[in-house]
């Protein structure tokens, strides 16, 4: 195991800067990173942040990639441009040794190297890893489903819906076609009903240039385990949503489970069979492995146990918030209640953890995080959403124009609102561009077969 350098001040008169790590460059990992780059005092410390991919993706934006509506680029921030005081690291820390103060981290180079992995040294730490996807035992979900959670499942989803309705079109089996023109969505929360309003969307388009597709040769299934869906916007816009989604021939279906996927077969728990190549799983997610990987307090649920004032529970120069984090919601009547798992607490989090590390290393006071829910918006295709913001609810198109505008103001940098706004401004003027690119998936295919060897068989992926 290699120890990573750190710097302590070279000049024997000048006292050590302090080493602050941030785990994660996700909400919390990079607007807290960018906010102590902005009130760092000159020489007072260092921020490395380790994180597994080089930008931070703005996930309420991923259906719209998967639609086609955003360029995916556009939904990432470069976290080198953005951080440009920092120390980036692309890696991933494995496990977290706080009393010691030292973070075991592999990084793109851990394999070439065979060194073994690199430890980092902190004297401040901000775990913020953010969550995975909260999968279950179920036969078939690790071969075949897809989850939502990253850029590049959003844009492997669009290819592969395309795709399918390329085979339906060209097939001559008829048990092909209807497992091609199946999807089925397991979670009825904001990823799954965005992901599959924008998909079926999407879809609903492109058969128009089909000689023999047509919207309703498509079944969309949204499955979810509870009596309703969108908790965030209140009961009323909940079954608002059903209505619409029902209205447009989705089968949506309450109290129901997905108990296999084999052989390309949905089984929900009502006793329906769904013969699918399509199976996406949005249903919940958990805190990333390294937080069970660290000597740090957590709850039941493996989240990290901290303090209002965005502080490990009992341990001294440990930081948290964001999905990993169960944060005390000191706003709310019922006693023990958490701050819900979301961009909309987490952005706000990280202002305040930044501000309170500050304090900290300066002896100032520190602030609780208080921050009451101000509302939910949610996408249900082109035109068409639901919003409960301060206690108006909105439907139709002044619901999708209100999350459109909400999130455009929330997108981190200039740089990235103008994109966003541009490709908005073409996509009205515009068609939609229809295009499966999935060979992007295997760009050595072609030449592996020039070359003679053949294309090598590809990993199973989205059941195809």
């Amino acid at each position: 195991m290699v120890k990573a350098a750190n710097s302590r001040g070279t000049d024997p008169g000048t006292p050590p800067r302090t080493r602050i790590l941030v785990v994660g460059g996700g909400y919390v990992g990079m607007y807290t990173a960018l906010r102590l780059q902005k009130k760092l005092r000159d020489g007072e410390a260092e921020v490395t942040v380790v994180t597994p991919e080089p930008y931070m993706t703005y996930q309420p934006f991923l259906p719209e990639a998967a639609a086609g509506s955003i360029s995916p680029r556009h939904v990432v921030v470069p976290l080198r441009r953005l951080l440009h005081k920092c120390r980036i690291v692309i890696g991933e820390a494995r496990s977290i040794d706080h009393a010691k103060r030292t973070a075991t981290i592999t990084t793109l180079a851990t394999d070439e190297e065979g060194a073994g992995p690199t430890e980092i040294e902190y004297d401040e730490l901000v775990l913020a890893p953010g969550s995975v996807s909260r999968t279950l035992p179920i036969p078939g979900l690790a071969d075949y489903a897809i989850g939502f959670k990253t850029v590049e499942e959003a844009i492997g989803l669009r290819n592969h819906v395309i795709e399918q309705m390329d085979i339906a079109s060209s097939t001559r089996d008829p048990a092909i076609r209807d497992a091609a023109l199946t999807f089925v969505f397991v979670g009825g929360g904001y990823a799954g009903v965005e992901a599959l309003g924008e998909l079926e969307d999407m879809a609903r388009y492109a058969a128009r240039y089909y000689h023999n597709v047509k919207p309703e040769d498509m079944k969309w299934v949204l499955v979810e385990a509870s009596d309703h869906i969108l908790p965030e916007v209140g009961p009323e816009l909940g079954v608002y949503t059903i209505r619409e989604l029902r209205r447009r021939n989705i089968d949506l279906r309450l109290e129901t489970r997905l108990e296999s996927c084999e052989n390309r077969v949905a089984v929900l728990s009502d006793g329906a069979r769904f013969p699918t190549r399509t199976v996406v799983w949005t249903a919940g997610v958990k805190p990333n492995p390294v937080i069970a990987a660290c000597d740090l307090p957590k709850n039941e649920r493996g989240r990290l146990a901290c303090t209002a004032f965005l502080t490990v529970e009992g341990v001294e120069h440990a930081w948290s918030a964001g999905d990993a984090a169960a944060v005390p919601d000191i706003t709310a009547q019922e006693k023990g209640r958490e701050c819900a798992p979301n961009a909309q607490h987490a952005v706000r989090q990280a202002k305040v953890l930044a501000d309170n590390l500050l304090a900290a290393l300066r002896g100032e006071v520190l602030t609780e995080y208080a921050h009451k829910y101000s509302g939910s918006v949610a996408s249900l295709g082109f035109h068409k959403g639901v919003a409960h913001v301060y206690g108006h609810k909105l439907k139709g198109y002044p619901a999708w124009l209100m999350h459109r505008t909400y999130h455009l103001s929330r997108i981190p940098t200039f740089n990235r609102k103008m994109r966003v706004l541009a490709e908005w401004t073409l996509s009205g003027l515009f068609k939609r561009e229809i295009v499966s690119l999935g060979s992007l998936e295997h760009p050595r295919a072609e030449f592996e077969l020039a070359a003679g060897g053949g294309p090598k068989d590809p990993p199973k992926k989205n059941g195809g």
